[in-house]
């Protein structure tokens, strides 16, 4: 019983002394983003102090000045930055989500009906990625010109879901790979059609797959820079790129100003993340297990 009792209490020594070193851990990995949410509570001149401030006095006057400025004579005036943020919430959601409906469709079809040729398919879908963006940014803009698509919201979200297709499709083709196909054949058995397969047997057992194709999917959709810079208009112009024009100034970068923005730009993707956060570990673990 002693014996047991010395081994329980190494055991649960051993659990702190790991926890503790994955806290720390943590922190380090964190303590940048941690010091950008402390600038974006600190005046300009606590800001710019050297050494810098641990502890000063918190002020809330950045972030009501991402959305409202004061002139010297005392007027009011509006930023944008509200539009700006309806665009990245609109432009990211609807792009990713018109890319996870297309590519789980498809990934779909090249897991179970796969073509004569089906692994260059899937070759060529991939290769859309492995140029960067830049490389391709004259023909694209060239099409959007002449297709009128140029800073409007269609021509924007069918690119970023154009880019995020072969993302989707090697992530969920991934995922039904790993199911079993005979409760689909029993379902088609049944009497079951092909949509219903899909829809009500192979879809609900995807739902960590989903969840963690559409974090990773929103995290390059939303911090997606050139093509918003160079394919969005005043109306449809999103966080990163009014970001970027926030920086400059006579006076040099507002860097409470700029951490503000970048806190609340932060806060979208960290409530999606927390909100799949039970199905994430499962789907970027999904198949390295077996049963």
């Amino acid at each position: 019983m002693f014996a047991s009792r010395s081994k329980s209490r190494s055991v649960r020594e051993a659990g702190w002394g790991r926890t503790a070193i994955c806290g720390l851990v943590g922190l380090i990995y964190f303590s940048p983003v941690l010091w950008m949410v402390l600038t974006a509570f600190k005046t300009r001149q606590d800001a710019l102090a050297t050494p810098p401030k641990l502890f000063f006095t918190p002020t809330l006057d950045n972030f009501v000045s991402v959305f409202y400025r004061v002139t010297e004579s005392g007027a009011q005036f509006s930023t944008g930055m509200s539009l700006f943020f309806f665009n990245s919430i609109f432009i990211a959601g609807m792009g990713v989500l018109l890319a996870l409906i297309l590519g789980t469709m498809a990934s779909y079809g090249f897991s179970r009906y796969p073509l004569k040729g089906n692994d260059t398919y899937l070759f060529v879908i991939l290769t859309t990625r492995m140029l960067p963006p830049i490389v391709v940014i004259v023909p694209i803009f060239l099409m959007f010109r002449i297709t009128g698509l140029s800073g409007s919201y269609v021509g924007i979200i069918l690119l970023y879901a154009m880019f995020n297709m072969a993302f989707s499709v090697w992530m969920m083709k991934s995922f039904f790979d790993e199911l079993s196909k005979d409760v689909e054949d029993a379902a088609r058995l049944d009497g079951a059609g092909e949509f219903k397969v899909f829809f009500r047997i192979c879809l609900p057992q995807l739902k960590a797959g989903l969840a963690a194709t559409a974090v990773f999917a929103l995290i390059l959709t939303w911090n997606e820079f050139l093509f918003a810079l160079l394919l969005t208009g005043n109306d449809t112009r999103t966080v990163p790129v009014a970001m970027a024009r926030a920086m400059g100034g006579q006076l040099g970068v507002d860097w409470g100003l700029l951490s503000a923005i970048i806190t609340l730009f932060l806060v979208p993707v960290f409530i999606v993340t927390y909100m799949l956060q039970n199905h994430l570990l499962r789907g970027v673990t999904f198949g390295t297990v077996k049963n």
